[in-house]
């Protein structure tokens, strides 16, 4: 399984899903089974978990980065 991959498709549907966000947060298990549609052993998920959170977060401090840069153009 290409977990980075699996990873970049779940960040995809968490950012341009409002509903899939908010699920996310309360039960990223479920999530994550959901959207790759197989049930996983817990390791596995757990990093997918990591992964998916790490990602937003760098994206979020790009788009802030980003949005910083234009206000001092």
């Amino acid at each position: 399984m290409d977990l980075k991959g699996q990873i970049n498709k779940i960040v995809e549907e968490v950012s341009n899903n409002p509903n899939i966000k908010e699920e996310f947060e309360k039960e990223p298990v479920k999530v994550i089974e959901k959207v790759i549609g197989i049930d996983l052993p817990d390791d596995v998920v757990m990093n997918i978990i990591d992964g998916v959170k790490a990602k937003l977060t760098i994206d979020s401090v790009s788009k802030a980065a980003d949005t910083l840069k234009g206000m001092f153009k």
